[in-house]
């Protein structure tokens, strides 16, 4: 909420967006543009490493960033995150806690983080209320991950009360969408099963594999809905509270399996390989939050937004 007879200007901000290359962040760079946003500086990994503080000072000190959006992040799916949970502890938490820290100190006047709904309790109660992000521990396999998000909640809750610094903190579910990560080793189930089904169709295989028994739930939000909802937060919301960006619905990933099935037109078998986990039973989230503050709400359906993926996977790969 901006203070009475104020209004938010994308044209007068000068906007740090980090994670602006990786898959969200070109979505989020688009609608900054379509916006009116001039000033936006959006640097590589190799530009500027943000677990170093000093690179993060030199870097605030020459943008004089009046916003920042912090989303740059070390991601995966299940595997990935098997795979590196000290690493994906470890890079989370450290560049955002340098990066909000070297902030409050050059007096950024407001900085949005990007969380995940992977901070949620393995058994929190379905539909996921911001309320009960600390009623239990995150599921196992991407627990790290998910807690060294969710420091960072704590982090911009205690620089409010103590320094006034204009933190806020969003909770968006998983994501999926053109340009989405397709490499088998780390990226989550949507692209994974896309370009399972696409590779199976123009092999002629007679099925595919997935991970899994098929009966854990996820609610998927198509990653234009989510750069909206972020911009919406960065626009309207100045309070503490932590806000869930979502649909509101979830679907099997048997569902989603057969909805994938019916985007790719893949008509073989499939075949669940019960003996990997299913990581989180259910995951479905409450966004009533985010209409109530931010007035969003997602747009885009689950079957449009598989559709338009799988033809731009399609379109990348030369199919």
């Amino acid at each position: 909420m901006t203070e009475a007879g104020s209004r938010f200007s994308w044209p007068d901000q000068r906007i740090l967006l980090t994670g602006g290359a990786g898959f969200l962040g070109r979505h989020l760079t688009k609608k900054l543009v379509e916006r009116g946003a001039i000033h936006i500086n959006a640097p590589s990994v190799e530009e500027v490493d943000l677990r170093e503080p000093e690179q993060i000072k030199k870097l605030i000190a020459r943008v004089k960033p009046t916003l920042i959006i912090h989303l740059a992040a070390v991601v995966g799916g299940i595997g990935a995150n098997r795979s590196n949970p000290g690493r994906f502890f470890y890079d989370n938490a450290v560049m955002g806690l340098h990066l909000i820290e070297e902030s409050r100190k050059a007096g950024v006047a407001k900085f949005v983080q990007v969380g995940t709904v992977c901070a949620y309790p393995k058994f929190a109660p379905v539909p996921f209320r911001e309320d009960d992000i600390w009623n239990g521990y995150p599921e196992e396999t991407n627990a790290p991950y998910g807690l060294a998000k969710k420091m960072l909640l704590v982090q911009l809750q205690a620089y409010r009360e103590q320094y006034g610094f204009n933190g806020i903190f969003l909770v968006p579910v998983n994501l999926y969408g053109p340009g989405d990560n397709f490499d088998l080793e780390s990226s989550h189930v949507i692209p994974a099963l896309i370009r399972k089904m696409v590779e199976a169709k123009k092999n002629e295989a007679s099925s595919v594999e997935i991970w899994g028994s098929g009966t854990a739930s996820r609610e998927f939000l198509f990653v234009e809905d989510a750069a909206e909802g972020i911009l919406l937060g960065a626009e309207k919301y100045d309070g503490p509270l932590p806000i869930n960006l979502g649909t509101g619905s979830e679907v099997s990933i048997k569902e989603l399996a057969q909805l994938v099935a019916h985007a790719t037109d893949f008509r073989g078998g499939i075949v669940w390989d019960s003996s990997k986990p299913d990581g989180q039973p259910r995951r479905q989230l409450d966004v009533s939050r985010a209409g109530e503050l931010l007035g969003f709400k997602a747009k885009v359906s689950l079957p449009e937004g598989l559709a338009r993926t799988v033809q731009d996977y399609r379109k990348s790969m030369g199919l």
